[in-house]
């Protein structure tokens, strides 16, 4: 069977699932109200309205009745209604009732198997035996058709799969995944928290997790450098004014704060830096000769995002973004693009990520400027990718409103994707502002706008590397590179002169003198993911040496003490990736 087959067959199964999970909950609580079911990415889910709240303790009784319904192999069968028959059989169902209303179509498409009838277009297998392998995974809710002004629901989520064996193989990614969960490590290692009470979305780094993103920071700082851009810094505040003029007021407003009002003027926070670039742009009269001019910041920004899309550091409302802009002529636009590209390839790559998808996003349906500067912008990315040879997926209208861009998915260690590098060309905004460079021909002539970030926001790549490495971050990211352990108090003295000397030479030593067992002390640097412990006793104090072990468990043995530093000043320098 061909590969599309294949995938329609299993899309169809577990469409098919979520009935049968509708069924089974129907059968547990017939005062429910069913919403919609679908299938999705791995699996189904279904949201119902209930009059209890479901919890996890939930899903095995509901499991057991599902298993009970594919034994018995109920045949699926499909009806077509008139509208008005399919509002009097979904009497009693709000929301299958609005949906049919919503239709405004004559004839309506049911489906039923045993004692379930449900409004569905379909397909559906023959029968509720095809399926094979499944498994309840999650209870969240879910506002009603995504409106956050509508009722409450609880959507049950499960995956199927063909075969047994390709269902243990994903409840085993997903074990992993969830050690690896960023929220979870960022608790066990101490790198950052969020506080409900003082507001959700909203980011505290602890020195750890700061530390890290220092480094981070620290090297693409250096980077752009070479590259020839120049850092900058701008304002968190803006009168609404600004943002009338940029187009974000009208075609972004559900994203951004209220304003707020100072000296009877209303100003609003940054949801992004583009304009604060330009108006610095603007200060000087820019000629030919001074372009391409590139700005670039680690500007934080503040956008409104529904609570019940927040996750953690990937999905928040306050952010740092690796942002740039980059002014330019028409004649330079493809030449700076193509450079973007690759230093993006580069910095994915300097942080472990080889594998990654592009995608070209198109225009929106609502978009500011004319079609012929947006197939200009639009042509400009393509032809970059195409001379790099780049394969890349065109994801149509999601683009932003001033202009097409190209999205970066990171691929993690699990191939699981992370919205990363974006670059955009941009025609609409020197427009609104007027900016303009003085031509070779003494004239003004329009500027050329590329909006780009590297990595991403610093939240959300902090995120994807945190579970990219399960925590143990490289050693030239680590926020404590080594641990000093003296195996008693008369050697404390010699740890403290060997941390010393380490600090003094930037490596991020620490030295643990609490009166515990040595073993102990190695293991909780184990599970704090240090790299390198420096064991010390009688032994190497008296031979200027330390007893080295590492996170992974590996015995080093005793090195001398200017071995060691040499040994780990040269993996530092490298920016070594391998994993320790």
């Amino acid at each position: 069977m061909a590969a599309e087959d294949k995938s329609q067959k299993l899309e169809m199964m577990r469409h098919s699932a979520s009935h049968i999970m509708a069924e089974a909950v129907k059968s547990l609580f017939p005062e429910a109200k069913f919403a919609i079911g679908p299938a999705i990415e791995d699996g189904f889910y279904y949201d119902f309205d209930l009059t209890r709240s479901l919890a996890a303790e939930d899903l095995p009784a509901i499991e057991a009745r599902m298993k009970e319904i594919i034994a018995a192999n109920t045949p699926f069968t499909h009806e077509e209604i008139s509208a008005k028959e399919a509002l009097k059989l979904f009497a009693g169902q709000p929301y299958k009732v609005e949906l049919i209303n919503d239709l405004a179509e004559d004839k309506v498409s049911i489906y039923k198997q045993g004692g379930f009838t449900d409004l569905c277009r379909g397909p559906h297998i023959k029968a509720s035996g095809e399926i094979k392998a499944f498994k309840l995974t999650s209870v969240a809710g879910a506002y009603w058709r995504g409106d956050e002004k509508r009722p409450m629901l609880q959507r049950i989520y499960g995956v199927a799969f063909a075969k047994q064996a390709d269902l243990d193989e994903y409840l085993q990614r997903i074990a992993e995944a969830a050690k690896r969960d960023h929220r979870k490590l960022g608790k066990e290692l101490d790198l950052f928290s969020l506080h409900e009470e003082a507001g959700p979305g909203l980011v505290y780094w602890h020195p750890r997790g700061a530390m890290v993103r220092q480094i981070i920071e620290d090297f693409w700082k250096v980077e752009h450098r070479r590259r020839g851009y120049d850092i900058v810094y701008s304002p968190h505040i803006a009168k609404v004014h600004l943002w009338e003029t940029s187009g974000h007021w009208n075609f972004y407003r559900d994203n951004m704060y209220s304003p707020m009002v100072i000296d009877e003027i209303q100003y609003v926070i940054k949801p992004m830096n583009c304009p604060f670039h330009i108006l610095m742009y603007k200060t000087q009269l820019r000629s030919y000769r001074n372009l391409p001019m590139r700005y670039a910041e680690l500007g934080t920004v503040y956008r409104y995002e529904r609570s019940g899309v927040l996750h953690g550091l990937a999905r928040v409302r306050g952010f740092t973004q690796d942002d740039a802009h980059i002014f330019c002529r028409p004649d330079q636009l493809e030449a700076e693009v193509k450079d973007v590209v690759e230093l993006a390839q580069f910095m994915m790559k300097s942080f472990g990520f080889e594998e990654y998808e592009m995608m070209l996003s198109t225009r929106p349906e609502k978009y500011t400027g004319t079609l012929e500067s947006w197939d200009m912008a639009t042509a400009a990315l393509r032809n970059v990718l195409e001379k790099l040879q780049i394969k890349y997926q065109v994801d149509p209208g999601e683009g932003v409103f001033y202009g097409p861009k190209i999205d970066i998915k990171l691929k993690d260690a699990l191939g699981r994707t992370w919205q990363g590098p974006t670059i955009q060309v941009d025609f609409q905004l020197p427009e609104r502002f007027d900016v303009n460079y003085v031509g070779e021909d003494g004239h003004e002539h329009r500027t050329v706008m590329i909006h780009r970030t590297v990595l991403g926001s610093m939240e959300r790549f902090f995120a994807c590397l945190t579970e990219h490495y399960a925590g143990a971050f490289p050693l030239w990211l680590a926020p404590v590179q080594t641990v000093l352990i003296p195996i008693a108090d008369r050697h404390v003295d010699y740890a403290a002169k060997l941390l010393a000397e380490m600090r003094a030479r930037d490596i991020r030593a620490q030295l643990d003198e609490r009166s515990e067992r040595m073993n102990l002390k190695i293991r909780e640097a184990q599970l704090n993911k240090i790299p390198y412990m420096l064991i010390v006793g009688d032994k190497e104090v008296e031979n200027g040496t330390v007893s080295v072990r590492m996170r992974n468990g590996e015995d080093l043995g005793s090195l001398s003490f200017s071995g060691f530093l040499e040994r780990i000043e040269s993996l530092i320098k490298s920016r070594e990736l391998a994993k320790l």
